[in-house]
């Protein structure tokens, strides 16, 4: 799995997603040795951390009094599924409170900002969205033990791989007296501070932005702004440049070009019809693609480059428009207009369009009553195939056609 695929398993802000099928249970391998004694196992890691340069000391006092947490193993096996429609998740998210609070976040932290725009190119809107959706700028960062939840999650066998590498950054954070063992809490897989990052990414990319000689993301907000303003500038994001920003849509749209798929250019939208609501065209030569999260009748954006840092960060379709739009929000643009999409398919109705495309020979993943990625696509092949406009929206009407 991918980092973005990672992060989305992993994020706790406002939104739960499902696990890959794929996670199955794995055999231990030597490089991802997992399972069995938990003392034999923690003494595999700390021949580990100090085969990668971590003095023996600082390992012992890493992981002095780890243990198996359940509660971790009872949250990874029992994730629920993100069914909110864009609308219902991006107003709720997205409120009139929490834009308040970050305009007040960003006058605040206005230094802050203005550096990590000047050293990364990512401006405040984009920051501070990320800020409010993982914790609500800190308030809602998690009780679990980091250090136990990797050595939980390191320890099971499903996905060793992936948390054996985090609990060792986790021992290095120790070292450098950025993580306290016994008392620093975090999200139920890991994820540490005010933006909810991963013990490596915080090794790779962290900032001291109050200069006190610690990455501290739980409780410094510069450090959390900083890290956060560079992480994404490690995902891809370019200065000055959109990421997203609302359209109006022609009747006679070529509906299969939709979605979030390669080879057309903003002017090429502009040239069949598609509106900037704010106006501007001016950069006609971006990649581009139009996404209608609740197909033709529901809100329409177009995407540029940037928003890939938001598929990086979080998976979900719903949560990185969200996001996205939250940014531009902050940034001062107006709510989208008010749209009337067509109703949706009830959670039975999904899992019957999901079983019906599966039984015609398309990859839609599990059948979890989700209009994922996968769903969407096969759907706008179907509505193609049946001359239906192909803008990938489950409906009663598309259901029955099928």
């Amino acid at each position: 799995m991918t980092r973005g695929t990672l992060r989305s398993v992993l994020s706790i802000g406002f939104l739960t997603l499902l696990t890959s099928t794929a996670m199955a249970q794995q055999a231990p391998t030597p490089a991802a040795a997992c399972g069995g004694d938990l003392a034999t196992f923690l003494q595999g890691v700390k021949a580990e951390a100090i085969a990668k340069g971590i003095p023996a000391d600082a390992v012992d006092r890493a992981l002095a009094g780890a243990e198996i947490s359940e509660k971790v193993l009872s949250r990874d096996r029992a994730q629920g599924v993100f069914k909110q429609s864009f609308t219902e998740f991006s107003q709720r998210t997205g409120s009139k409170a929490r834009l308040d609070i970050g305009a007040k976040k960003m006058k605040e932290y206005a230094a802050v900002f203005d550096r990590a725009e000047k050293e990364f190119g990512v401006p405040a809107p984009v920051i501070t969205a990320f800020w409010a959706m993982e914790t609500d700028f800190g308030a809602v960062q998690g009780d679990f033990n980091t250090r136990n939840a990797l050595v939980t999650l390191a320890h099971d066998c499903r996905r060793p791989e992936m948390f054996r590498p985090q609990l060792i950054a986790a021992i290095e954070m120790v070292q450098h007296g950025d993580l306290d063992p016994a008392t620093t809490t975090g999200a139920w897989a890991g994820e540490i501070g005010q933006v909810q990052m991963l013990p490596e990414d915080i090794i790779a990319q962290g900032m001291d932005g109050d200069g006190d000689g610690h990455v501290n993301l739980k409780q410094s907000s510069p450090d959390a702004i900083l890290t956060a303003a560079k992480f994404i500038k490690s995902l891809g994001f370019t200065a000055g440049q959109p990421w997203i920003q609302e359209v109006s849509l022609p009747e006679n749209l070529p509906w299969e070009k939709t979605g979030l798929q390669a080879g057309m250019t903003a002017g090429d939208w502009f040239a069949l019809g598609v509106k900037p609501r704010d106006g501007n065209t001016q950069f006609p030569q971006l990649a581009a693609s139009v996404v209608i999260p609740q197909g033709r009748h529901g809100v329409a954006f177009m995407t540029y480059p940037n928003f890939n840092i938001y598929l990086e960060w979080n998976q979900s379709f719903i949560y990185t428009t969200s996001a996205a739009y939250f940014a531009t929000r902050l940034a001062g643009a107006p709510p989208y207009e008010s749209r009337t999409p067509e109703q949706g398919l009830s959670d039975d109705g999904m899992k019957a369009l999901q079983t019906k495309l599966q039984t015609m020979g398309h990859d839609v993943g599990k059948i979890d009553g989700i209009l994922g990625s996968g769903t969407r696509t096969a759907l706008q092949k179907e509505q193609l195939r049946l001359g239906l406009p192909a803008d990938g929206w489950a409906t009663e009407a598309v259901l029955n056609a099928l």
